[in-house]
């Protein structure tokens, strides 16, 4: 059984196109793509293609590489395997899939990145990357979780480049280490990261929808350790936990039990924090002796939190909203988009299929689109990339606006 998803956009400059073969065949697969391709938008060459794969096509990656070179004579290919794949408005989420997205992008430089990571080594050297800059630049990041310490890698990118924004995700379909695929132009990796680094005349947007809605007051954290916080606002932490707790309706309340974080706002300078100002981390556990709760990420003194829930509704709230609002602050229509999903949204969170790929459709438009199911997403927040989980992270390419060029 096999169906075939085309999205075309293209603007006086850009152009995009995506495709989707459920065929089981990696060649018939990779070869109708490619023709579903040229038949959009023509035979000249692409300057970068994106191709995600269900598992069901790993042991043929290096083929997929080689093909798309050779059929669509793309400047860069960057692509993984995924636990399911996204493409135009369907979620296929357990079924064999091959996603194909592909961007021309005259005048922007397309710079292809590879990272290899070992236990032996005492830090991470980004070699062969760009030089240290202030310039803004956009990162595809996709990484293999097993052998890949992302957070350290999203800290050395920080410092070398303080304007780069990262999107992407973690490789899945694998269970352990040597079973997901990285491909960078024709090449197939089993471990690091690859990826490629955006400059020029594009605008790439990033909405990271981290599923969740605050719940509660605000609180300073007035004494913490690591990932332990001790008091907030001058109170036990876990005195101000449970006073929220009760505070719930019953119905929040049940939800509470399974799916309550933290939210941790980023930028203390503003004046009024909204959604998106939050990076949302799990409740890992509490310590009733002590009144601490502990959070799946370190905590300063003076940071301030709230606490957040996450369910299928606020999770479609919170997608809706950021999508909605990027849409009114833009007068260039989105043109194409990437989507990296956490393996714990799509019908298991929301209880019907195609969710995530429908909200895109309503709010930005039937837009090229494609992506995968990921073990986690890289996206930023508040200016600051970090890894997430239970996200939905956004590339949302157009035109820049004429003072941009």
């Amino acid at each position: 059984m096999t169906a075939h998803t085309t999205r075309t956009t293209t603007s006086a400059t850009l152009q995009f196109a995506s495709a989707l073969s459920r065929k089981t065949d990696t060649e018939a697969a990779v070869r109708d793509l490619a023709d579903a391709i040229r038949s959009q938008i023509g035979h000249e060459p692409m300057d970068l293609a994106c191709i995600f794969f269900s598992p069901h096509h790993v042991e043929k990656a290096g083929l997929i590489s080689a093909m798309l070179k050779e059929e669509l004579r793309v400047g860069a290919c960057l692509g993984c395997s995924g636990t399911g794949i996204i493409a135009g408005t369907e979620e296929v989420e357990t079924a064999a899939a091959l996603t194909l997205w592909t961007a021309r992008l005259p005048k922007v430089h397309v710079k292809p990145l590879r990272l290899t990571f070992t236990a032996e080594q005492d830090h991470i050297q980004l070699k062969g990357w760009p030089e240290p800059s202030v310039l803004e630049s956009t990162f595809l990041l996709l990484a293999d979780p097993f052998s890949t310490p992302v957070d350290d890698v999203l800290t050395l990118m920080a410092e070398r480049y303080p304007n780069g924004k990262a999107i992407g995700g973690l490789a899945g379909g694998g269970h352990g280490s040597g079973e997901n695929r990285l491909l960078l132009d024709e090449t197939v990796y089993e471990a690091g990261l690859v990826g490629v680094q955006l400059t020029g005349p594009v605008v790439i947007r990033s909405i990271i929808s981290q599923g969740c809605c605050p719940i509660g007051e605000r609180f300073v954290v007035t004494k913490a350790e690591g990932n332990l916080v001790y008091e907030l606002g001058g109170l036990p932490a876990l005195r101000r936990l449970q006073d929220v707790f009760e505070s719930l309706e019953s119905p929040e309340r049940r939800i509470a039990h399974r799916a309550l974080h933290v939210g941790i706002v980023i930028d203390e300078h503003k004046s009024h924090f909204d959604r998106g100002d939050f990076l949302v981390r799990n409740l890992m556990g509490a310590d009733q002796e002590a009144g601490a709760i502990a959070i799946g990420d370190v905590v300063r003194e003076g940071q301030t939190l709230q606490f957040h829930l996450r369910d299928a509704r606020s999770a479609s709230e919170d997608l809706h909203f950021l999508l909605a609002a990027d849409r009114s602050k833009y007068s260039n229509p989105p043109l194409g988009a990437l989507l990296f999903s956490c393996c714990g949204r799509g019908e298991g969170l929301f209880g019907r299929p195609h969710h995530d790929t429908g909200v895109v459709r309503e709010r930005l438009g039937d837009l090229p689109l494609a992506g995968f199911f990921a073990q986690g997403e890289i996206g930023p927040v508040g200016g600051k990339n970090f890894l997430h989980g239970y996200t939905a992270s956004l590339a949302v390419f157009s035109e820049p606006d004429a003072s941009q060029i």
